[in-house]
């Protein structure tokens, strides 16, 4: 159960243009900065595990791509235990899922000027977590295939999935029903999400040219440019108060 309360008022809303959701994005991310490294470390600490279990180190085969200068070998996926690797990342990465629907919660209520609580981070793990996996699972396979047929497509497709996980937490929708109004509004709005979803990921993914452990500062970014879409396009979510 959930109510609304009289901070709802509060709050900004970006205008339709990728300057200013990035701008916005920006201003939301120093709201949960520290609680989107936490988040990070989480991940990275549970998938230096998995690299122990399978015996494949990931940082080890990225630093040799670079120093090659070839990201379009896959010679290395065939290493012995990299199917193990997959596998258990790809699990990890579905059951963390909603640990990104928390970041998206806490930059709502900074929005809306509501304190945060470090529980709220987890708040994924309490509101439709079901259809959260279900969503993580379609949009990793959707993002799966088109990294198959070359890395270009998934440039051009993951913009119809930036809504999803808002969606998911501020309409309580199902994983399907978050696709297809994720697909509906994108196809209408498809430049400005290209233009946002692009610029998103290339400061996301910064850490990984100034220092690789910076990717632990930079990649959340990614989860305020999905919050800032949404205020974009379907106006600023009420903030919502779970019962405890």
């Amino acid at each position: 159960m959930s109510e609304f309360n009289e901070f709802d008022q509060q709050g900004s809303v970006p205008e339709k243009s990728t300057g200013s959701i990035i701008s916005h994005a920006f201003e939301m991310y120093k709201g949960i900065f520290l609680y989107a490294v936490i988040a990070m470390i989480i991940y990275s600490i549970l998938g230096a595990i998995i690299q122990s279990v399978s015996g494949v180190n990931s940082a080890a085969m990225f630093e040799d791509m670079r120093d090659s200068g070839d990201y379009s070998s896959f010679s290395a996926f065939s290493a012995p235990g990299m199917p193990l690797y997959l596998t258990l990342s790809g699990v990890l990465g579905l059951l963390l899922s909603p640990l990104y629907v928390g970041l998206i919660y806490m930059t709502n209520k900074y929005n809306t000027k509501n304190p945060i609580e470090f529980s709220d981070l987890f708040i994924g793990y309490k509101q439709n977590f079901v259809n959260i996996l279900i969503y993580a699972l379609l949009a990793g396979v959707i993002s799966t295939v088109a990294l198959s047929l070359c890395v270009f497509p998934i440039i051009f497709v993951y913009p119809f999935l930036m809504l999803g996980y808002p969606i998911l937490l501020f309409e309580n929708a199902s994983a399907t029903d978050a696709l297809g109004k994720s697909f509906n509004i994108v196809k209408e709005n498809y430049g400005v999400f290209l233009g946002a979803t692009f610029v998103g990921f290339l400061l996301s993914m910064a850490g990984i040219v100034l220092c690789f452990i910076g990717i632990i500062v930079t990649a959340p970014f990614i989860f305020a440019v999905m919050y800032s879409l949404y205020c974009a396009h379907l106006g600023k979510p009420r903030q919502i108060i779970f019962n405890k």
